[in-house]
């Protein structure tokens, strides 16, 4: 008799977790009393079938577990033979998976023999298996003359080995079941063990355990299938790419007395070997991989940007990241992730943490040209995690703010970076329809909205475009009712003359300046005052030499600069005002409609006076998956008031689909101008 995963599982706590309770059961593992009842039977039935007493349940809910249960059951060298005949369905499939991957005209008869299960339980795991390996692309078939095979790309097979050695090495002895169920000698182990040791030395750096664990079965498997005829066809491992790396001269090192190995098959292994994580290494280049550094720190400052968090000691967390990322872009790019032994789920601590590094992953994601997987970005979110633990903060005791609006894509993207700027000190998760806020799932604490919505948080009921007077009280309203008081007014020059009285400062002037640029979001009485500043219409920033028309532009990048070149022109922006635009821009709210996109930079990053240029792309150019964008309007802001008028104006340009098409197939920036001057006049 074997026991089910549930069971197993059940048995295991019981076991494990002195004083645990039926409802504590109930609750993990969202289970019935019923259910629960038909477990705990199955699991007394499974012990009184290996002559072992059975589990008592008490009126109050306990468990007791006789002491002879517990001593047969954890886990000692001489109970081996015993932990052995405890296999879950799961365990099962993984252990067919490899003997029909590692031995040649096998039956049904191997099967129940090894498994020690009956003939119908071996067929209906077979079933499992076949769905299992369907995933990869690949199929069981049986023959009489050759028994059971798995048939298929070799590639996938190798995907699907590398999986199976790591789950198998998971169970209980599971390198004794290895070695006995694949016929591996241990010296051809040993011997790969050394081989690795000395590739370690000439890459100076060391792998994790758990690689080094499983990396000499993977390459005895591997270079057991390529002696067998079982090779890799020619595929798109670029040998550029790879054949440059420290990791291929690794290789060379450890096939040199291998003389029948393909050249793909090299590439195979150097692939593995730069898929496989470490946890130190002495040299951390970008020679193999450029720009990994620059797109780690973007995503770092994209994250920071959301998250309202000022990372410290950000070289190291970089570094610490590179150690993760740089193998993890290789398991990415040839879609090797599902090998990759990352958790793929979140504590419920780090949930909204591992959203807003989701929500960063772009720079990541252009420099890969593929979607971050979920395992990935979670180990990501866990390296992050552990280090803004380590400085003590959390996004837990921020203000966590979602913005909710019934009017449209274009108005509830202004509505949110507008807030987010008045609210620097908050996290902003989300910019949602009436119809997703139904459904969210995120932990949140308070709410913008034009509309009253039905809501157990803080609600705050703001207009969809905010006056100077009424940021103001908006702002003293949300302190008053969150913190009960609404800051005061920072004087620069007052904190200037503290720093001076503790710190010698080198650089005055440019302390002074990122103080400013710092505070000043948070300065009531410089929003309350600003109301003599100019406020300009849209055919006033967009004029006819700031309109650009083009087929098409190779990249977003390209299309920023093109749409650039009349404010650098005219010397409205500098050109590091473009750079930071290229740099750090790929925020999705930067598309206020359909084509359409608004990319800026802060005005500290060099502007000179406020202006816009618009470029018209006759083919539309990809900003990100989601997104191909016709038109690039470039905004040189010189403060968050002058150009507001204006981009409200290109906000409802932007919702009108026959005028944004007009603009799109115009002949000329005549036509263009004419449909902006008929906005410039709301």
């Amino acid at each position: 008799m074997q026991l089910d995963d549930r069971s197993n599982k059940l048995l295991e706590d019981i076991i494990s977790i002195p004083g645990i309770k039926g409802k504590d059961l109930e609750t993990k593992y969202s289970l019935s009393r019923r259910q629960l009842g038909y477990s705990f039977d199955k699991i007394n039935n499974w012990l009184s079938s290996n002559n072992l007493p059975e589990i008592i349940r008490t009126k109050q809910g306990h468990f007791v577990v006789d002491q002879s249960v517990i001593t047969k059951l954890i886990s000692t060298p001489e109970k081996t033979d015993f932990e052995m005949s405890i296999l879950s369905e799961e365990q099962r499939i993984y252990l067919i998976i490899l003997m029909i991957l590692s031995n040649k005209e096998l039956s049904l008869i191997h099967f129940t023999s090894e498994l020690d299960v009956s003939k119908n339980t071996v067929l209906h795991d077979l079933k499992r298996v076949q769905a299992c390996v369907e995933e990869y692309g690949l199929n069981v078939r049986y023959s009489r003359r050759d028994g059971y095979l798995i048939e298929g790309k070799e590639f996938e097979i190798r995907k699907l080995l590398i999986k199976v050695i790591y789950r198998v090495l998971e169970m209980p002895n599971g390198e004794e079941r290895l070695n006995r169920l694949a016929t591996i000698e241990k010296d051809d182990v040993d011997e790969l063990i050394r081989r690795i040791e000395k590739v370690e030395n000439k890459l100076n750096l060391k792998f994790t355990d758990e690689k080094i664990e499983t990396m000499p079965f993977i390459l005895t498997l591997t270079l057991r299938r390529i002696k067998q005829g079982n090779t890799i066809k020619p595929f798109y491992i670029h040998y550029e790419e790879l054949s440059d790396t420290k990791e291929y001269l690794a290789t060379e090192e450890l096939l040199y007395d291998f003389e029948t190995v393909p050249m793909e098959e090299r590439l195979f292994i150097t692939l593995h070997l730069l898929t496989t994580n470490v946890y130190w290494s002495e040299f951390l280049t970008q020679e193999a991989i450029p720009n990994l550094i620059q797109a780690i720190d973007n995503m770092l400052r994209q994250f920071e940007k959301t998250a309202c968090i000022y990372l410290q000691d950000r070289d190291q967390l970089l570094n610490k990241l590179l150690l993760h990322i740089k193998p993890a872009y290789y398991r990415i790019k040839y879609q090797l992730t599902e090998v990759n032994e990352s958790p793929n789920t979140v504590s419920d601590e780090f949930k909204e943490l591992h959203h807003l590094v989701r929500k960063s992953t772009g720079p990541l994601e252009t420099l890969i040209g593929s979607q971050i997987p979920e395992t990935e970005t979670t180990y990501i979110t866990m390296l992050i995690g552990g280090w803004l633990t380590r400085q003590g903060d959390s996004i837990q005791e921020k203000v966590k703010a979602i913005v909710v609006c019934p009017r449209g894509v274009s108005v509830s993207r202004l509505m949110y970076s507008e807030l987010r700027e008045l609210f620097p000190e908050f996290v902003f998760l989300d910019s949602l329809s009436v119809r997703e806020f139904q459904s969210y799932d995120f932990d949140y604490d308070i709410v913008f909205s034009p509309v009253f919505i039905q809501t157990d948080k803080k609600l705050f009921i703001t207009s969809t475009f905010l006056e100077r007077e009424e940021k103001f009280r908006l702002r003293k309203q949300v302190m008053l009712e969150l913190h009960g008081y609404a800051p005061s007014e920072i004087s620069i020059a007052e904190v200037m003359d503290i720093i001076k009285k503790h710190a010698v400062i080198e650089d005055e002037h440019n302390l002074s300046k990122e103080l400013h640029a710092y505070l000043k979001s948070d300065n009531e009485t410089e929003i309350a005052s600003a109301n003599d500043r100019l406020v300009l219409n849209l055919d006033e920033l967009i004029t006819p030499s700031r309109i650009t028309l083009a087929k098409s532009a190779a990249s977003w990048e390209e299309a920023i600069r093109l749409s650039a070149g009349p404010l650098l022109e005219s010397g409205h922006i500098e050109p590091q005002y473009v750079e930071a635009i290229v740099t750090y821009d790929k925020d999705p709210y930067i598309v206020i409609g359909p084509n359409i996109a608004i990319p800026h930079a802060s005005p500290d990053d060099g502007v000179n006076k406020v202006a816009m240029s618009l470029l018209r792309l006759e083919e539309g150019v990809e900003f990100t998956a989601d997104y191909s964008i016709n038109l690039v309007i470039v905004i040189a802001a010189v403060d968050k008031q002058q150009h507001l008028r204006a981009l409200m104006q290109l906000l409802k340009l932007a919702g009108n689909e026959d005028d944004r098409n007009a603009i799109i197939h115009a002949e000329n920036g005549e036509e263009v101008f004419s449909i902006i001057k008929k906005y410039s006049q709301e």
